[in-house]
């Protein structure tokens, strides 16, 4: 698998970029401070709903821990 992972707009997502998805009637916007691209690391890290590598995580804006794959957000640093 490559090391590269892109965003909705197929843009190189790296850890430390502004990344955004629609969510529940609003967004889920963070910086990525993970990039998972091994399936055992996505379970040991518990990434629910997306233990099936690449997953973006990291920290949102309420201060919760989430996990998206990559083609569902938004690099808001870049696009």
């Amino acid at each position: 698998m490559s090391d590269q992972v892109k965003s909705k707009g197929d843009v190189d997502i790296k850890v430390g970029d502004t990344v955004e998805t629609p969510y529940r009637g609003g967004t889920h916007t963070f910086q990525v401070d993970k990039i998972i691209t091994d399936e055992s690391e996505a379970r040991e890290e518990g990434a629910k709903g997306a233990v099936k590598p690449p997953v973006v995580v990291g920290v949102d804006q309420n201060e919760k821990k989430v996990s998206h794959k990559p083609g569902t957000v938004t690099d808001v640093s870049k696009e």
